[in-house]
């Protein structure tokens, strides 16, 4: 029998005009960008009855040449944007490396281990969701300055992650996915003679390894984009990150937007970088339970 033609609906034809104008709508932006930062200042800037420039008329690197002008000494000489893609990188790996590991163990544990205070912890958990951000900043920063980790330049990185590694929405994540976790094979594993950690990373991770790299992906863009904690904590020049470096570039009577779209786009590369790395992962722990059977 000869397969019939898949019949293209009304519906069909929205929902891809749709996605089309969506896509449009969100690439655009880094579209911009990207031209922006290879073009002159006379395609940047418009005057009143000038026609916006959608390509650059000419492709200059004066932008980036501009932003890379400023050196520093870090194991070897590199420019100062370099060093504050490296810091945003930095922060933000380690960052995502504790988050996944300590979230994953907590997450395990409250949803197979049975003790004590276990509901009232995981009602914390919950509750700090709901807590924003800008209130514990005070606190936060007086207990990185009792530390002594606000002096150094590696000091205020790590006064960046330590806060970061608590996320209570990466602990709620992995709870919810170990709540998926057969009971059956867990008590398998325990009478072949495997300990906890064993049992953990040998039975339980690889079930749970969606969300593990979908939390990646959170905890990696969450920390990136975590600017009110990196504008408290990282005071010292070589200390910023890439966002900082970038807002500093602004001045009060005149934005230099060639130099400030170079940055960003500097700054765009890494965040796309991991995505692409973890996109599978990332879609298998967003649609992971939406439907049971």
């Amino acid at each position: 029998m000869a397969d019939k033609k898949k019949r293209v609906t009304p519906y069909a034809v929205v929902c891809i005009v749709l996605l089309i104008a969506l896509a449009i709508f969100f690439i655009f932006p880094l579209y911009w960008i990207v031209t922006g930062s290879v073009k002159e200042k006379s395609d940047i800037i418009i005057k009143a009855g000038e026609a916006i420039k959608w390509f650059p008329t000419t492709i200059s690197w004066d932008n980036f040449a501009r932003l890379f002008k400023t050196q520093t000494d870090f194991i070897v000489k590199m420019p100062l944007a370099i060093r504050w893609l490296f810091n945003s990188v930095f922060i933000s790996v380690i960052s995502m490396l504790l988050t996944c590991i300590t979230a994953s163990l907590a997450g395990y544990a409250l949803a197979k281990k049975r003790f004590w205070g276990r509901n009232f912890i995981f009602s914390l958990f919950v509750c700090a969701m709901a807590l924003p951000k800008q209130v514990i900043l005070v606190p936060l920063l007086s207990e990185m300055n009792v530390l002594g980790m606000t002096q150094t330049t590696w000091g205020s990185l790590f006064a960046v992650i330590f806060p970061i590694v608590g996320w209570p929405f990466g602990v709620f994540m992995m709870k919810q996915f170990s709540e998926s976790i057969p009971n059956e094979i867990l008590e398998a594993a325990r009478i072949d003679g495997a300990g906890e950690l064993r049992t953990f990373f040998n039975v339980a991770f690889p079930l749970i390894k969606p969300g593990f790299g979908a939390l990646a992906i959170f905890t990696f863009v969450n920390s990136w984009n975590e600017y009110p904690l990196q504008l408290v904590m990282l005071t010292s020049s070589e200390a910023k990150t890439i966002a900082l470096g970038i807002a500093g570039l602004q001045s009060e009577m005149s934005n230099d937007f060639g130099l400030i779209m170079a940055g960003a786009a500097l700054a765009a590369v890494p965040i796309i970088i991991v995505f692409l790395c973890f996109q599978k992962y990332f879609t298998q722990g967003i649609t992971m339970g939406a439907v049971k059977g």
